[in-house]
């Protein structure tokens, strides 16, 4: 990756209104260096920031070999190793493609890949032989469509859902990865491919924006689509995935069941499917009060391999799929697990996990409960920092009585109140989780308490805690950020006047809302691709992403004043501190446009405000040189300003 362009305090040069870096543009001194800080705690962030790990987990069919994603090299490529062998993997992915996920066809004989070209959102579907051969762009080749990860139905012909860019809806298309074709299955609305049956003859997809979906069943001769569960039908609303039972003959659904709040929890329903693929009223499998259902494997056994999150720690559980009884719990050597794949002819699976210490890897877990766990050798080794910490669990109650709460990350010398800096997610449906954040970790480095709250919604929770910010419900998250503070300050963990505020997407989004709306309780912030107004936001975002936003933030068109209220924009005259806003300048989920105009606008205020933009990253930031620069600069930034 090139090195970032930095703005001092001055004015934008002309020729930036599209939030693009010009050819011409000097790239001027930062206005705090990473060099103010020791060299010992740059070189420390270097490792931190630097470090590689390994995700996405896609076994061979003969469960012999792996294909997974890496950045090892400095960017995320797609790597094919032997399970159980020390040799170098073999590198697939072309040197210039980022690449995001990898599925492996039925028969071995072709992997299919997403790559974000150039940092973008809209990703093209790549396919290639294992042996490295036959390399080929096989969809979304238009630079303004996106295609997300599917499912096969046959040994060269995968079901994926591709936008086109010109709408809000993405299609179900059946791509042959050997002749290219390409056909439509399914279209109306945004429709987003989760399993497909054993017979390859039905898809199932969900549908409709945040919160608020449901899955279809599609028959793949017709096209014709059932709906599985009706969002006004008792037994939940599915949320996020579909799979179908062995058999074929039932539809389970990871849906969110009624209850009070905190207890309406992510859980699993069976849905019976007749022979010509109507569903019947469903029963619930799996359910439990206080944790939400991230993911499950129904096995041919008659049981279910269920992953749970409980205030943000996977817990991997084997339950009886008749009753749900607990069979056994399968123990985890990280905290977190966020993808995985079962191992074929093993009663096993490869897990994708990280910890606070330990980046994402690839694990081979035993489900018999006979062995632990196993580090694959492919997975590069963790840092060595000795300023990694463990985070703890700190819960404090809001004013209204509702229950918060967010991870403590607190240098290993820090005794008693300490410079403190907040960092909300994205998501906003997102969480704060025990999980690997080189951010985090590099601004403990610099001896900075950090503490990531999961404020109302955030996901995890059950739905109505997720669902507790939508629209002009949002105000009330905006409160959790000063209860937020006003906790941290009272606990004996933060110094008054020594606060920042920390995030990304919408969490940088969050920290703009926090910088302006109580300018007296932060001393700095930084803002990393988040958005400054909601109605430029809706208007320079991918068109289905705007359509999935409308039930979260409200309508860009009929509630345009809502938007207006709730964009800091409208409030950067109120900020009183020093802000850095960083941003990938190829992002178009939220638009680079949105720091550009917000660094403008302080600039023009004569306000205190830097402009770092990464040519060539997206949404997210992955080149590792970029990753370096972006952990030092964010620690010294901090490190000066509080």
């Amino acid at each position: 990756m090139a090195s970032p362009v930095t703005f001092r305090r001055t004015a934008v040069p002309a020729g930036l209104t599209t939030g693009l870096p010009q050819g011409a543009m000097p790239a001027l001194e930062a206005l705090v260096p990473p060099e103010t800080l020791p060299a010992s705690v740059r070189a420390a962030i270097a490792g931190i920031a630097g470090a590689a790990g390994a995700w996405c987990p896609a076994p061979s069919p003969d469960g012999l070999r792996i294909a997974y994603v890496s950045d090892r090299s400095g960017l995320p490529r797609l790597e094919l190793a032997e399970l159980d062998d020390t040799a170098p993997p073999a590198v697939l992915s072309d040197p210039g493609e980022e690449v995001i996920s990898v599925s492996w066809s039925p028969d071995g004989a072709w992997l299919t890949y997403l790559v974000s070209p150039g940092g973008s959102i809209c990703a093209e579907l790549h396919a290639v032989r294992p042996d490295g051969t036959g390399h080929r762009v096989v969809a979304g080749q238009d630079p303004r469509a996106t295609v997300f990860a599917g499912s096969w139905t046959g040994p060269h012909s995968y079901a994926c859902s591709i936008a086109s860019g010109a709408g809000p809806d993405a299609d179900v298309v059946l791509v042959d990865v050997v002749t290219g074709e390409l056909r439509t299955l399914a279209s109306g609305g945004f429709l987003s491919v989760t399993a497909v049956s054993p017979d390859s003859r039905t898809v199932l997809a969900r549908r409709g924006p945040r919160a608020f979906r449901h899955v279809v069943v599609i028959d793949v001769a017709t096209g014709l689509q059932r709906r599985v569960v009706r969002l006004d039908q008792p037994g939940g609303i599915a949320s996020e995935d579909g799979r179908f039972s062995t058999d074929g003959r039932s539809v389970y659904l990871r849906a969110s069941l009624p209850g009070p709040l905190f207890t309406d929890r992510a859980g699993l329903v069976e849905v019976p499917v007749d022979a010509d693929g109507v569903p019947s009223p469903g029963r619930r499998v799996l359910y439990r009060p206080e944790a939400d259902l991230d993911g499950y494997v129904v096995r041919p056994d008659g049981t279910v391999l269920a992953l749970w999150n409980a205030d943000g720690v996977s817990e991997l559980c084997l339950h009886d799929l008749a009753g749900g009884d607990l069979l056994r719990t399968v123990e985890l050597p990280q905290p977190v697990l966020t993808g995985w794949a079962p191992l074929p002819g093993q009663d096993a699976v490869v897990a994708e996990l990280s910890g606070p210490r330990s980046p994402r890897g690839l694990w081979r877990v035993p489900l018999d409960g006979l062995g632990g766990a196993g580090r694959l050798a492919c997975t590069p080794p963790a840092p060595e920092a000795a300023s990694l910490v463990e985070p703890v669990l700190h819960e404090y109650v809001a004013p209204d009585g509702l229950r918060l709460s967010g991870w403590l990350y607190a240098p290993p010398d820090v005794r008693g109140p300490n410079r403190t800096v907040v960092s909300f997610h994205g998501g906003p449906e997102g969480q704060t989780r025990p999980d690997w954040s080189p951010i985090t970790q590099s601004m403990v480095a610099a001896g900075l308490t950090v503490f990531a709250p999961n404020v109302r919604g955030s996901g995890g929770y059950g739905r109505a805690f997720m669902t507790a910010d939508d629209g002009a419900a949002r105000e009330a998250s905006f409160a959790d950020v000063r209860t937020t503070v006003d906790e941290l300050v009272t606990a004996g963990i933060a110094v008054p006047g020594q606060v920042g505020a920390h995030g990304w997407s919408y969490g940088g989004y969050l920290t703009l809302v926090a910088l302006t709306r109580w300018p007296e309780l932060f001393a700095a912030g930084a803002s990393l691709a988040g958005m400054s107004d909601l109605r430029t936001f809706f208007a320079g975002t991918e068109p289905w992403m705007a359509a999935a936003s409308v039930t979260e933030y409200g309508d860009p068109v009929i509630e345009r004043d809502l938007l207006a209220a709730l964009s800091p924009m409208t409030t950067l005259d109120r900020l009183t501190a020093p802000v850095l806003l960083a941003h990938g300048d190829r992002d178009t989920n939220v638009p680079v446009a949105e720091s550009v105009q917000a660094h403008q606008a302080l600039q023009a205020a004569g306000a205190c405000s830097d402009l770092l933009l990464f040519p060539g990253e997206g949404h997210a930031v992955v080149g590792r040189d970029a990753l370096v620069d972006l952990g030092q600069r964010l620690a010294a930034w901090f490190d000066h300003w509080l």
